[in-house]
C-alpha cells in the first residue's frame, strides 16, 4: 500500500459541497503542493488550492494523521464547492500529482489491513450504506460498533479453551496432568455445538432484515392476487382483467412495512394448463412460495382450497379477498383476515398483520450471528467441526484437536483473523468508490 489514492465521497454531479478524500504516504507532500499548509491535524482549514498558477477552489480541508484516521494511513478531506468543473480541476491536478484514483472499497479495504476495523464490520460499512430501512440501519451499526465481531470472538475462546485441554493431554504425556484431561472439554463443546447450531438456526433472520422479506401471494385464478398485490405497492403493477390466467410470470415489488425491507411476489394462479407460457408461469410460482418466509393464500368467494393447499405452510396467512361481496374463509390451521381491493376494507389491518410478523421473525434480543451467507457458510462448518470433535474426544483426543482447529480456522476466516485474500475481492467489490 504504497500507493496515495483519492476519490469523490459525495455523489457525483452539481451540489453545494464535494468531498474528495486522499489516503496514503504522499497525502502531506500532495496538499504541500497544492498550497494547503500550516494544517493541524484534525483541525479544519480554509485554504486556496492552487495548481500550475491556477486557483482550483477555495476550499475547506482537513488532515489525518497516521494512525488516527480512517483507514489507519495519513488521510485529507478536500471539501470543494459542488460544481463539476471544481471536481474535475481538483482531480486532474491530483493525478498530475501522482495520486490515483481508488478502486472500489479500497479505503475501508486499506482500514482492514491496517487494523481499523475486521472483516464483519468492514462488511457493516457497505451495509450502512446501502440500508433504505431503520432496521437495516439498526443491524449494520450494531454490526460496525463490534457487536457481530464479539459473538464470533465468544465461540472462537471457548473453541481455545477445549483446544487448551485437549493439547495439554496430547503434548505432555508424561508431564503432572490429570488423567483424561481432554475428556473434561466435553461440557464445553457441547455448549458450544449449541451455541452454533443455534446461531446457525436463527441465521436467517439477519439476512432478511438486509437482504429482504420474502412474502408471495398464491392461489387459485382471479382469486384477486393482482389487485392485492397493486393495493400492497399502492401502484397498478400488475394487470388486472376478469380473465382468467392474465399473469404469467413472477412479478416483484420492494416495499417497507414497518421499517423493515419486503419482496412482494405476484403470481401465476395455480392451476393446471395445457397452454406451454402459462405452464412456466405455474411452476415459477410454485417454486417461489416454496422459497418465500411467508405465504398469503388468496382466496375469493366459494373458492376451494384447490392446489394452493399443498404450498402453504403453519405460520401462512389465508387472504379471504372480496370481502365486498362477502368473502368469509374459516380454515382452523391459518389465520385467516378478509379483505376487500375494491373498497380498501380490511387493506389496513392486513398490513398491520404483516408488520407484526416481521417484528416476530426479524427482531431479537440477540444480536444476529449471520448477515451474509458466507458467515453462514463458515458457521455450519464451525459446527461441523465441534461435533466431530465432540464425537472423537472418547475415544482419539489428537483427531478432536484437528477438528477443533479446523472450527477455528472456520470462525477466523469471518472475521478476516486468517486467510482472507480470497474473499477480499469479493467483500470489497461490492463497495461504492470513496468508502
Amino acid at each position: 500500500m504504497t500507493d496515495t489514492i483519492f476519490a469523490l465521497a459525495t455523489p457525483p454531479g452539481r451540489g453545494a459541497i464535494a468531498v474528495i478524500r486522499l489516503s496514503g504516504p504522499a497525502v502531506d507532500a500532495t496538499l504541500t503542493a497544492l498550497g494547503a499548509t500550516r494544517l493541524k491535524p484534525r483541525l479544519a482549514a480554509v485554504r486556496d488550492l492552487i495548481h500550475d498558477g491556477a486557483v482550483i477552489d477555495q476550499a475547506l480541508v482537513l488532515r489525518f494523521v497516521a494512525p488516527n484516521s480512517y483507514t489507519g494511513e495519513d488521510a485529507a478531506e478536500l471539501h470543494l464547492h459542488g460544481g463539476r468543473a471544481v471536481v474535475e480541476a481538483a482531480s486532474r491536478a491530483l493525478i498530475d500529482l501522482g495520486v490515483r484514483p481508488a478502486e472500489p472499497g479500497e479505503f475501508t479495504r486499506r482500514a482492514f489491513q491496517n487494523g481499523r476495523m475486521d472483516l464483519t464490520q468492514a462488511e457493516a460499512v457497505a451495509d450502512l450504506i446501502d440500508a433504505e430501512t431503520t432496521a437495516q440501519a439498526k443491524q449494520a451499526l450494531g454490526q460496525l460498533d463490534g457487536r457481530l465481531s464479539e459473538t464470533y470472538a465468544g465461540f472462537r475462546r471457548d473453541l481455545l479453551q477445549a483446544l487448551a485441554l485437549v493439547e495439554a493431554e496430547i503434548d505432555f504425556p508424561d508431564e503432572e496432568v490429570p488423567d483424561n484431561l481432554a475428556r473434561t472439554a466435553g461440557p464445553v463443546l457441547d455448549r458450544l455445538a449449541e451455541d452454533l447450531s443455534r446461531a446457525v438456526e436463527t441465521g436467517r433472520r439477519g439476512e432478511r432484515v438486509r437482504d429482504g422479506y420474502r412474502i408471495v401471494l398464491i392461489g387459485e385464478t382471479n382469486a384477486g392476487k393482482s389487485s392485492l398485490f397493486n393495493a400492497l405497492v399502492a401502484r397498478e403493477a400488475a394487470i388486472v382483467t376478469p380473465i382468467a390466467g392474465t399473469t404469467r410470470d413472477v412479478l416483484d415489488a420492494d416495499l417497507i412495512i414497518g421499517g423493515y425491507a419486503v419482496t412482494l411476489s405476484d403470481t401465476a394462479g395455480l392451476r393446471d394448463s395445457d397452454d406451454p407460457v402459462e405452464a412456466e408461469g405455474v411452476r415459477r410460482a410454485r417454486q417461489r412460495a416454496e422459497q418465500a418466509d411467508l405465504r398469503l393464500w388468496v382466496r375469493a368467494p366459494g373458492d376451494p382450497a384447490g392446489t394452493a393447499a399443498d404450498y402453504v405452510r403453519p405460520g401462512d396467512l389465508i387472504v379471504a379477498n372480496k370481502a365486498d361481496q362477502g368473502a368469509v374463509v374459516h380454515d382452523p390451521a391459518f389465520a385467516a383476515l378478509s379483505v376487500s381491493t375494491a373498497t380498501g376494507q380490511g387493506l389496513a389491518v392486513l398490513r398491520d398483520w404483516i408488520a407484526a410478523r416481521l417484528a416476530t421473525d426479524l427482531s431479537g434480543a440477540d444480536f444476529p450471528a449471520v448477515t451474509r451467507e458466507r458467515h453462514r457458510l463458515r458457521l455450519a462448518e464451525a459446527l461441523g467441526a465441534v461435533q466431530a470433535a465432540r464425537s472423537a474426544l472418547e475415544v482419539a483426543p489428537e483427531m478432536a484437536g484437528d477438528d477443533l482447529r479446523r472450527a477455528a480456522d472456520a470462525l477466523s476466516r469471518v472475521t478476516g483473523a486468517i486467510g482472507v485474500e480470497d474473499i477480499l475481492g469479493q467483500v470489497f467489490s461490492t463497495f461504492c468508490i470513496g468508502k
